[in-house]
């Protein structure tokens, strides 16, 4: 290897890819391609980068499979930084395994990382978790232990264990600082902003107040029943029942929850479940008929009280109802809190996120448009959704890859 690439290498690990594109910017050798696609990305240029390490990948012959593994990886990432979720999960395994075979363990532990990565966002948490306990991250330089700590704190903030997120993300910020990489301490800056900020909305008696991750994770290890607007269930000691396929009974649980200890007028029950501004004895036929397989899948847990003007909520064991409910009440808020992680988004990677259909996905898209609460950038294949950017930020980064030339 020449001094050129080495020290093109040792700048883009340090986070300075303009120092590297400096010593190969007019090169066009297969390992001058990959430094320069890794410092495209760095540097926001995605599109080109996907360009560079294709064509680096081509370049490098037969005998060096370690490096167009490498390629693999950086394309991987690439498509991970671009929420392109379809791209080929085989293809990044392949280049692990080679890469391990051939003892490059620091960016085969960077390819686990990366599936890690996906997993967490298309919500296979406890894959995500299997997986990563399978790294040690000791022998890892600072950029590495950076990386590795703050998936640890998203799989610990996902699982609310919020001491567990806590104290990986404390252990992110000393690396983050001894590697010296001013885009991996902002990204440990707003791992650690996600902890204070709003994460939930506690409704109860009437009244609502807005809770941290922390205080959510105590509420669902409390005694008191909850009615659960995020996740769709119903909950109270260790039991849970889920009623995400059964929005109308869902509808009629959380009204409930929200007027306990009160009871609820028929009217405003239909109201609120069926979405009908006029009341007649269908709907209060079919209001009958639904409060039943309500008290039918609640048997455990509450019973559903008939009062003169409406039902109550009656909760056999608890002392105390609430509801716990979305930081922002939007038809599309799932859409919104995706978006919100600052990238750029295909319509297909928030469908396969959501596990929904694609169609449905563009509709919320359209929808959050005409509202101005995102907007969208190129075209057909290449549209990307985001939120609004705030001014006077500077963009995010892609997170500095490990060295693809030894």
């Amino acid at each position: 290897m020449d001094s050129m690439i080495t020290a093109a290498a040792r700048a883009l690990a340090a986070g300075d890819p303009l120092s590297a594109l400096k010593r190969v910017a007019l090169r066009d050798d297969a390992p001058a391609l990959a430094l320069r696609g890794i410092a495209m990305a760095q540097l926001g240029d995605l599109l080109r980068a996907k360009a560079l390490l294709r064509s680096a990948a081509r370049t490098f012959g037969p005998k060096e499979a370690v490096a167009r593994a490498r390629c693999v990886v950086a394309q991987a990432e690439i498509a991970l930084v671009s929420r392109d979720l379809s791209w080929p999960a085989k293809e990044l395994e392949a280049a692990r395994v080679t890469l391990e075979a051939h003892g490059d363990r620091l960016n085969a532990a960077h390819a686990r990382h990366l599936e890690v990565r996906r997993l967490l966002l298309i919500g296979r948490i406890d894959e995500a978790a299997c997986t990563l306990v399978q790294l040690n991250p000791s022998p890892f330089p600072p950029a590495s232990r950076t990386a590795h700590e703050l998936v640890v704190a998203g799989v610990a903030m996902r699982r609310l264990r919020t001491r567990t997120a806590r104290a990986a993300l404390a252990r992110a910020e000393r690396a983050a600082r001894d590697a010296g990489i001013p885009a991996l301490t902002a990204e440990v800056e707003r791992a650690l902003h996600a902890l204070s900020t709003p994460a939930a909305r506690l409704i109860a008696s009437g009244k609502e107040r807005t809770l941290l991750l922390d205080d959510v994770e105590a509420l669902l290890a409390s005694e008191v029943f909850i009615v659960d607007a995020c996740r769709h269930v119903v909950r109270h000691d260790g039991t849970m029942v889920s009623l995400a396929t059964r929005p109308v009974l869902f509808g009629l649980a959380r009204t409930l929850g929200e007027a306990w200890p009160d009871d609820v007028p028929r009217d405003v029950l239909i109201a609120r479940a069926f979405g009908s501004k006029f009341v007649d004895e269908s709907h209060r036929g079919r209001l009958r008929v639904e409060v039943g397989r309500l008290r039918t899948k609640l048997r455990a847990l509450a019973d559903v009280s008939a009062t003169k003007r409406g039902f109550a909520l009656m909760p056999r064991h608890a002392r105390e109802v609430v509801v716990l409910a979305r930081p922002v009440e939007d038809p599309h808020a799932t859409v919104l809190a995706f978006l919100a992680d600052g990238e750029s988004w295909s319509s297909s990677g928030l469908a396969l996120a959501l596990g929904t259909s694609q169609r449905t996905v563009q509709r919320a898209l359209d929808s959050l448009a005409a509202e101005g609460k995102v907007q969208s950038v190129g075209h057909g294949r290449t549209r990307r959704w985001m939120t609004p950017p705030v001014l006077e930020f500077t963009t995010t980064l892609l997170l500095p890859a490990p060295l693809p030339i030894d």
